[in-house]
């Protein structure tokens, strides 16, 4: 049996492109439609299966065979996999290419990382204004974000408990002056405000909503989606946390096109051999640590350091400084503890794909025009 679904534009399949499904994909599928194995994407896993949407709807398939022992290779939500035609279960037997990959590392003593979402296209870093603005968290966030190959957002929940206009714009500029590069939206779920703005630019892509607990990201994807979907329970008083709400990784089609991976919340953000990330978060202190006398210049003492000449003259913050040689030595040590050539060959990869799968979209767009 031969599927015809591997060699069929995206348009063919509207199920399919709805989730993100293109003509890169497709002729990456090419060799396992020719199989008769039925292409689809991961919405969910959980306790070692999944549900997969595929072009004749929603099925429920076993990963046993996409289980290895390197937890960065186990099949996660986004990823496009080829499952098998019929059977009881079926199997998801590959998963194609990443394009990206969200990556943080665990909290286990073993240094493992582990694999959030996969090709993904913007990474949306939900931050509560509920709480006082805790930048060195964004910057973590956005230090992954920027590594997985993705866009960065980020995304200033609750400001209708902003008590004034002012107070929020000074907010935003803080996040602004923190994420160099980055969209930065307030948005008030409860009354609407900025929720158009942000799905338009999550709108024909994938999406993947992170942040803590209480953050206000369940109420957030219900708002994107215009209905409730997702369980959402009351933080707590005492410090603005709530529990954690979504317990699983869920692919959810949004009304004006594209698709959101809502996520647990995360108590812990441990970079990932992302040092290329912290240097984008970071791009001006980098910039200026180009033009110190000493290339191997440590911004402490030294003559002509001209990091320490910013800080002098109040281009540059301490804290901004501080904030950076921390997240490099977090990196280093993760980076000394795993085999860091395996993990840059995978990471070579997706943006490799990443490239392509870009490449693709804006003909495709051309071509819409």
């Amino acid at each position: 049996m031969t599927s015809s679904s591997a060699f069929t534009p995206s348009s063919a399949f509207p199920a399919l492109a709805a989730h993100g499904w293109d003509d890169a994909w497709a002729q990456a599928f090419a060799p396992y439609g020719a199989e008769g194995l039925v292409a689809g994407r991961v919405v969910r896993v959980d306790r070692g299966q999944c549900d997969v949407v595929t072009a004749d709807g929603v099925l429920r398939a076993d990963t046993a065979f996409v289980t290895p022992h390197d937890p960065l290779r186990v099949v996660c939500t986004g990823d496009w996999v080829a499952v098998e035609p019929a059977g009881n279960p079926r199997y998801v037997r590959a998963y194609l290419p990443r394009r990206t990959a969200f990556v943080r590392s665990t909290s286990s003593k073993r240094s493992e990382g582990q694999i959030l979402a996969a090709n993904v296209d913007h990474v949306v870093v939900a931050v509560s204004l509920a709480l006082e603005l805790d930048l060195g968290r964004v910057e973590r966030f956005l230090a992954l974000a920027w590594e997985s190959g993705a866009q960065p957002v980020v995304v200033l929940t609750k400001a209708d408990l902003v008590p004034d206009v002012t107070t929020l714009s000074h907010l935003v500029q803080d996040v602004e002056t923190t994420a160099p590069g980055v969209q930065v939206l307030a948005v008030s779920s409860q009354r609407g405000e900025g929720l158009d703005v942000l799905a338009a630019t999550l709108s024909g892509g994938t999406s993947v909503l992170l942040g803590q607990s209480g953050a206000g990201k369940s109420t957030l994807a219900n708002a994107l989606l215009g209905e409730e979907v997702m369980e959402v329970q009351a933080t707590r008083d005492m410090d603005g946390k709530g529990r954690h709400t979504t317990t699983t990784r869920n692919l959810l089609a949004l009304p004006g096109g594209g698709v959101l991976i809502d996520t647990p919340g995360l108590r812990g953000v441990g970079l990932w051999d992302a040092e290329t990330g912290v240097g984008q978060v970071f791009s001006e202190i980098e910039d200026l640590a180009a033009e110190c006398r000493f290339q191997d210049c440590a911004h402490d003492a030294e003559p002509g350091c001209a990091v320490r000449a910013a800080m002098e003259d109040g281009e540059l913050s301490e804290r901004r400084l501080e904030s950076y040689r921390k997240l490099l030595r977090e990196n280093q040590w993760i980076v000394a503890k795993t085999d860091a050539r395996v993990r840059a060959e995978l990471r070579r990869e997706w943006k490799r794909k990443g490239a392509q799968g870009k490449a693709a979209m804006e003909a495709k767009r051309g071509r819409l025009r």
